[in-house]
């Protein structure tokens, strides 16, 4: 139970810290990577690049691996994934995510630094997964 439970909590909390540390948590940054012609803040486009970094790092280790370190096999995306209701999900949440400026990593992050403004935000996140749960009964 440990060993499911440990990586996905430790990671998760790497990954809140860095946005945290990033200040990814605060609406105001976001929408100002946003506004190309105003007052714009490159901040995001430095978190964005030390992540493809990591990544990068770690899709030159995974062909090597015979397995992941947590897991029976890779759970790796192709082509066959890119269906409309994917490509107009990821558009929405663009679009919500340029009216916020949190998504749902940074929006339950800042509810640690500011409960009662994000608060708001995940309440709203929460409610639409529980819509699109009811609505779609696959």
């Amino acid at each position: 139970m440990i060993r499911r439970i440990l990586p996905p909590l430790l990671s998760g909390t790497l990954f809140g810290a860095g946005l945290a540390l990033g200040g990814m948590t605060d609406p105001a940054r976001v929408r100002g990577f946003l506004d190309l012609f105003g007052d714009w803040d490159p901040t995001l486009a430095f978190v964005m690049g030390g992540a493809v970094i990591v990544m990068a790092i770690a899709w030159r280790f995974q062909p090597r691996m015979a397995h992941p370190l947590f897991a029976e096999k890779f759970a790796l995306p192709d082509r066959s994934d890119l269906t409309p209701k994917l490509i107009g999900g990821a558009a929405l949440f663009g679009i919500g995510w340029g009216i916020a400026g949190l998504c749902p990593g940074p929006g339950l992050a800042a509810l640690v630094i500011e409960p009662a403004s994000a608060a708001i935000f995940v309440v709203a996140m929460l409610a639409g997964m529980g819509i699109v749960r009811l609505v779609e009964k696959d």
